[in-house]
């Protein structure tokens, strides 16, 4: 049996006055969604554990069969796992996001999807200016890096409070730079940044572009070394991941999987959909699992692109899913998971809790009469999964 599962990131949302009051899955041209709805079945699936952030985290934790509240760390753990940084007893992580700040607002999260080449060449200068045996920055993708902090007050640093950037879009930042004990270290960092950032020249030519420059690091979403059990020990089948986030290859490379870089996934709207199909039916060959991660559809939710969020699904549709049905049989032996790691809504710009719609079909899957693949749908079925260990125990295990 070949298992696959698909994580449109975010795609979730809630009904558009501009969509007429339809959600963007149920604005979206999802012609081969749709066709695996009507031959397997739909419902509901809690992946954030209750009290838990809606993170991608914490949700794409749950997609591949953990429990978040017994194995999470932090988020910056899991990015350093696919950067190769391996964290000693005495060291923490924190996300380093390349920010725009204006008028002391958080005017971008991401500085403009800034390009890794021109992210680098920042977080080198930051190096130069900062780094020290206590102190490292590594470069990540775009707007996405870390920094590693050495220090003797690991436990009270894990207790600050941090938040991520997108998820104050507009507002002033004052009230939410990290908070608590020991925080003043961190915040010096970040103020430090604003200084040797202003003056960088790839700044200078970004304002004269009109481009939103990358003028703060945002440190946030703090975590020391994960300890996550081998998938293929715990579900016994040999897989791959393939995204264009760190995040989601940290959390393939500590659960065991195979990590595939895909040429020209960017994480982003302009990311490389069908290529994401192809490598994992190349990868289907001699493996057993594969876990596609797209990240398209939480962008678009973070930037309140209602556009790009329904054209993001319909990629998705088309070159993702479409790619991978027309490659199997009816007869073959495979199953698929459909199902977004939380909601994203494009009216909030940042991440919710609430259940989102999953689709299973393939060998063994009886159809349960849905007719499409929506969120609508999905809450007027019966099945519902508490957890992403028991859909995925449901998923892998059960032979109906």
């Amino acid at each position: 049996m070949k298992y696959i599962i698909i994580v449109p990131d975010g795609m979730a949302d809630y009904p558009i006055k501009e969509l007429g009051d339809k959600t963007p899955l149920e604005a979206a041209r999802r012609t081969n969604m749709d066709y695996l709805a009507q031959q397997g079945m739909t419902g509901l699936l809690q992946t954030i554990p209750e009290g838990m952030n809606p993170g991608s985290d914490i949700g794409n934790l749950a997609l591949l069969g953990y429990n978040p509240a017994e194995c999470y760390s932090g988020r910056a753990p899991l990015e350093a796992a696919n950067l190769n940084v391996r964290l000693a007893d005495d060291e923490i992580a924190f996300r380093c996001n390349l920010v725009t700040i204006a008028d002391h607002k958080m005017e971008d999260y991401s500085a403009g999807h800034i390009g890794t080449k021109e992210a680098g060449l920042l977080i080198d200068e930051l190096n130069k200016e900062l780094a020290s045996d206590e102190v490292r920055f590594y470069t990540g993708k775009s707007y996405r890096h870390l920094l590693v902090l050495k220090s003797r007050k690991i436990e009270t640093l894990k207790k600050l409070k941090t938040v991520p950037p997108h998820d104050i879009l507009g507002k002033d930042i004052r009230p939410f730079l990290p908070q608590g004990m020991d925080a003043v270290p961190v915040l010096k960092l970040m103020e430090k940044s604003r200084e040797i950032l202003a003056q960088h020249p790839i700044n200078q030519v970004r304002l004269d572009l009109k481009e939103n420059p990358a003028n703060m690091i945002w440190l946030w979403g703090q975590g020391v070394r994960p300890q996550l059990p081998q998938f293929t020990k715990k579900y016994n089948l040999q897989g791959s991941i393939i995204s264009a986030v760190d995040l989601v290859n940290g959390i393939g490379r500590l659960a065991g999987l195979e990590v595939i870089d895909v040429p020209g996934a960017t994480g982003y709207y302009d990311t490389n959909f069908r290529g994401k199909a192809e490598y994992a039916l190349q990868s289907l060959k001699n493996k057993d699992f594969v876990y596609i991660h797209i990240e398209a559809p939480d962008e678009a939710g973070h930037n309140g692109d209602v556009k790009n969020k329904v054209a993001s699904i319909e990629n998705i549709d088309r070159d993702i899913v479409g790619t991978i049905i027309n490659y199997f049989n009816k007869e073959d032996a495979f199953r698929i998971l459909i199902a977004p790691d939380h909601p994203t809504p494009v009216s909030l710009r940042t991440h919710s809790s609430e259940p989102v719609p999953f689709l299973l079909f393939g060998k063994g899957i009886r159809p349960d009469g849905s007719q499409d693949y929506s969120e609508s749908t999905a809450q007027e079925k019966g099945l519902r999964f508490k957890s992403g260990e028991e859909i995925i125990e449901f998923f892998i295990k059960k032979l109906l």
